[in-house]
Formats: structure tokens, C-alpha cells, sequence
């Protein structure tokens, strides 16, 4: 559920997987793995991703916790 909140933030930017992972310098399918569930992130990625797309992590991680309950 969190990649799935990843993805439509990075949709929503406007961003492409490899723009993304050009910002970040990190393989082509880097991303394509974290969207997929293949790869999981630890929290420095996350903030890192969250930057390359300019949003906010905490606005994320909000938005996961309340679809928890």
C-alpha cells in the first residue's frame, strides 16, 4: 500500500521512473522494483525518493497510516 501512495505521488508529479531514478542515480529498473513490491525501501530511500518527486514524506506516511486503521 505504501509503493501504491509512491506511485500516485510520483504520477501525479508528473516525474517518469527514469527521471526519477536519474535524480536519485540508481539503475533504470530501480524504481519499476519499488513501484512492483519487489524492492522494499528503507526510511533514507523513502525521504530521498520523496525528494526527488518534491513531496513530502510525512503527507505519505499520513496518508498510509490512516488507510491502516
Amino acid at each position: 500500500m505504501l509503493m501504491e501512495l509512491l506511485k500516485q505521488a510520483r504520477e501525479a508529479s508528473g516525474l517518469t521512473q527514469k527521471a526519477i531514478c536519474d535524480k536519485l542515480g540508481k539503475p533504470k529498473n530501480y524504481l519499476i522494483k519499488v513501484e512492483r513490491g519487489e524492492r522494499r525501501l528503507d526510511v533514507v530511500e523513502m525521504f530521498a525518493l520523496c525528494e526527488a518527486m518534491v513531496v513530502d514524506p510525512f503527507v505519505i506516511l499520513k496518508e498510509f497510516a490512516s488507510r491502516k486503521k
